[in-house]
Parts: C-alpha cells; sequence; structure tokens
C-alpha cells in the first residue's frame, strides 16, 4: 500500500475489499454505452490500446481519503498502464496500488443536477474534486450528448482544471495518446446523432470496425467492377478475331 498525504486529505491507495458493495447505479441513458464503446473501438483499431492499458466504462476507480473509501465511475476512461492481472480488477481499480491513474476522464450529461462539476471535498467528494485534486487526471472531459457541447478541462502548473479553447478544426490535442478528440455527427449501430471520436496528428480520422469493414466491401466491389470489365473486353476481342477468321489464344 502506498500513501500520500496533501495539505487537507490523506489519501490511501488500498485495494477494494472483497466484501465491500459497489454502487449498482443504472446507466443514465442509452447513448453512453454506445459513445463510449465508440472510443474504444476506434483506438483498438489503430493500435492505440496496448496489452497494458484499458479503457473503462461506468467501471469504479478507487481511492481511500480520509480513512473513507471513495469510488467513482465515470462513463469513460483511458488508463494507460495496469500493473496487475486484469482478473484482478475485474470489480475496481485503484491507481498508483494496481496501475498507473488515467490519463483522460469523460462524462457524459444526462441531466442537469451538476454532479459531473461537483467541487464538494467532503465525504463523498464531488466527481470533479475526485478527478482533479485526488486522482488528479491530466484531461477531464464533459459532453452533451444532445448538443454536441465539448468542454476539456485540463491540469494546469497550479494543480487546477483549466478549460481549454478547441483548434481551428473544433478538436482538442491529447498528447499523452498523440491524438485529437473532436466532434462528429452520423449514425453508429441505429444511433444517429453527435459522437466523440479520435484523429490523428496528420488530421485523419481514426475509423471504427464498422467503417473499415465497409470500405472493405467498397473496395472488394471495385475490384470486382474492374475484373468484369477486363473480361468483357477480352469476350469483344476474341469476338472481333473470330469475325476476321482468326482463332484467339486462350
Amino acid at each position: 500500500m502506498t500513501s500520500v498525504t496533501s495539505a487537507s486529505d490523506d489519501i490511501k491507495w488500498e485495494k477494494l475489499p472483497d466484501d465491500f458493495i459497489l454502487p449498482d447505479d443504472p446507466v443514465d441513458n442509452i447513448h453512453q454505452p454506445a459513445i463510449a464503446a465508440a472510443l474504444t473501438d476506434s483506438l483498438e483499431i489503430a493500435g492505440k490500446l496496448p496489452d497494458t492499458a484499458v479503457t473503462t466504462t461506468n467501471y469504479g476507480i478507487c481511492a481511500t481519503v480520509n480513512g473513507k473509501i471513495v469510488v467513482k465511475a465515470p462513463d469513460w476512461a483511458y488508463i494507460p498502464h495496469i500493473r496487475v492481472s486484469q482478473g484482478e480488477i475485474d470489480r475496481s481499480y485503484t491507481p498508483q496500488l494496481q496501475g498507473e491513474p488515467p490519463i483522460i476522464v469523460m462524462e457524459f450529461l444526462s441531466d442537469t443536477n451538476g454532479h459531473e462539476y461537483s467541487i464538494k471535498p467532503t465525504y463523498p467528494p464531488g466527481k470533479w474534486f475526485f478527478y482533479e485534486k485526488i486522482h488528479k487526471v491530466p484531461h477531464y472531459i464533459i459532453f452533451e450528448p444532445y448538443s454536441g457541447l465539448i468542454e476539456h478541462y485540463q491540469l494546469d502548473e497550479s494543480g487546477g482544471y483549466e478549460i481549454q479553447s478547441s483548434d481551428e478544426t473544433g478538436r482538442y490535442w491529447i498528447p499523452q495518446l498523440e491524438l485529437y478528440l473532436g466532434l462528429w455527427e452520423g449514425t453508429r449501430e441505429q444511433r444517429k446523432g453527435y459522437w466523440l471520436r479520435w484523429w490523428n496528428e496528420a488530421g485523419d480520422l481514426l475509423l471504427w470496425g464498422s467503417e473499415l469493414a465497409f470500405q472493405e466491401r467498397q473496395k472488394a466491389e471495385v475490384e470486382r467492377q474492374k475484373a468484369e470489365v477486363e473480361r468483357q473486353k477480352a469476350e469483344r476481342l476474341a469476338a472481333q478475331l473470330r469475325a476476321a477468321g482468326i482463332e484467339p489464344e486462350l
């Protein structure tokens, strides 16, 4: 067990007891799992999710603060390195003890209660306070799926979150992933609307598996059509040769 004490809080990194009852909160709406799955899908295909990394969805990230266990379950998070087997973190994950803290956490807004902005420091601490002051997550994304609004907060030199401005394309650079995060509008798996998506440094969109499969089908169809054109050309040439009394070579 490792621990660190800040000016106001005693923070310990302890494994969650086996008999600890995790919150069983339902997913707020149908959009959250789809958006989270899409974020992971393109990262995995692009080779941005090595074996030592893991992405999480509504999954408990823990800390013991002033002697009390605190568990928050962001809608999506990227943990760059775990030091234990995946089986050891089936129920929850404790940064520092079991691996590195998340690089980025995301919350997808579904109501107006403001939990995502809570800086409440007393038990149980608010989400904002937990990500910023306890785990010191470098990037905190708050996304409104209905309007497409993205808020990107990044830790500054003082250790506090500062809102970031997008670039001229409306995207945000995440240096730890060497990727841009931005907004895309379209349809995936019957959900039509706004999505969070990744772009590489050259500005190329990281594709989903379904999009890559569609590209492969298109490529195969183009090749089939080219082969059909060549076949028809060969048949016409053979017919012309026969009309001239010449038997074409097969």
